[in-house]
C-alpha cells in the first residue's frame, strides 16, 4: 500500500523551492536571531507564518529557543484555516508532509489517540491542502532536528468549546518529548502605528498568561490574529499542566522589510514555559 504524502503547497511562494536554497536561507535566520535568555521546561512556541522574508527573523528566534532547550521528538502543529471553514479540527488522513528538505512523518500513534479522544478533532484533509500556516513551520524543525515527527492539526471553527476540547487532550501529552507550535499572525492592513496598537494587546495578553481575556479580545475584535485559537489552546494546554509563563521573542511588521507603513501585517514569536 502506497503511502500517503502532502505535497509542498507554498515552496517557491513562501520560501525557497530549491533545497540548498532553502537550507541556507533558515541557517542564516537562525544564526542572525539568536534569543537572549535560556527557558526551562518548555511548552511551545508561538510563530508566525508568512514568507520567509518578512516573518522569518520573528520564526527564527522561537525555533532558536526550542533547539536549544528541549529534547522533543514530536511536534504538534496547530494552524488556523485560511482556504476553508469547517467545524471542529482535522489532523491529516496521511503519513507525512513534504517540503524541498524531504518528508517529516506524521506520529500517527498520537493522532489516533487524539481523535480517539475527541468528538470534534477527526481525521481528513479539510484545511491541509492548500494552507500555509502550517507547512512554513515544517522546513524550520528539519532544520533544528536530526529527527522529528508531527501531528498536523488545522483548526477550522475557532470555537471557545473546541478550544478546550483540544487544549484537554493536548495536554496528556505535554512532557519533555512534545512540543507544541501555535502557527499565527497577527492584524492585517493597518497602518503600522494602528497594528503596532492592535498587536500590542496579542502581545500583553500572552505576556500575562491572560488566554481567557485573549480569546474575548479576539472575538470582540479589539485586536487580530487568524491563529488566535492556536494561540489560545497553547496557553490553556500549557496551564493545565503548570507551564503558566510566556514571553514575547520578537513583535515585528512587515513594514520593516517592505518600508511601506502604511498597510502592514502584523507578527510575533512568544515561548511559553514554566519552573523547573
Amino acid at each position: 500500500m502506497s503511502e500517503k504524502i502532502r505535497k509542498s503547497a507554498v515552496a517557491g511562494l513562501f520560501y525557497p523551492l530549491d533545497a540548498t536554497e532553502l537550507e541556507n536561507q533558515i541557517l542564516s535566520l537562525l544564526d542572525e536571531n539568536k534569543p537572549t535568555k535560556k527557558y526551562n521546561n518548555i511548552a511551545g512556541i508561538v510563530v508566525p507564518h508568512a514568507g520567509y522574508i518578512y516573518s522569518g527573523k520573528s520564526a527564527a528566534i522561537a525555533y532558536n529557543v526550542i533547539k536549544e532547550n528541549t529534547q522533543f521528538e514530536t511536534a504538534i502543529i496547530l494552524s488556523p484555516s485560511h482556504h476553508k471553514y469547517f467545524e471542529g479540527s482535522c489532523i491529516y488522513n496521511g503519513d507525512a508532509y513534504e517540503t524541498p528538505l524531504g518528508e517529516i512523518p506524521i506520529n500517527k500513534a498520537i493522532a489516533k489517540y487524539i481523535v480517539d479522544s475527541s468528538e470534534s478533532i477527526y481525521f481528513g484533509e479539510d484545511g491541509h491542502k492548500e494552507e500555509h500556516a502550517l507547512e512554513v513551520q515544517l522546513p524550520f524543525l528539519q532544520a533544528i532536528t536530526d529527527y522529528c515527527d508531527i501531528v498536523p492539526i488545522v483548526i477550522g471553527n475557532q470555537s471557545l468549546k473546541n478550544l478546550k476540547e483540544l487544549s484537554a487532550v493536548l495536554s496528556e501529552f505535554a512532557d519533555e518529548r512534545t512540543i507544541i507550535i501555535a502557527s499565527s499572525d497577527l492584524s492585517h492592513f493597518h497602518s503600522k502605528e494602528k497594528a503596532f496598537a492592535l498587536d500590542s494587546i496579542v502581545a500583553n495578553r500572552i505576556s500575562n498568561f491572560e488566554y481567557p481575556e485573549l480569546y474575548n479580545d479576539l472575538a470582540n475584535g479589539n485586536c487580530e490574529a487568524c491563529g488566535g485559537g492556536a494561540i489560545v489552546t497553547l496557553l490553556e494546554t500549557a496551564d493545565i499542566t503548570g507551564r503558566n509563563k510566556a514571553e514575547v521573542l520578537s513583535h515585528t511588521d512587515s513594514g520593516d522589510v517592505s518600508n511601506d507603513n502604511s498597510s502592514v501585517v502584523g507578527y510575533l514569536s512568544a515561548v511559553v514555559f514554566g519552573d523547573g
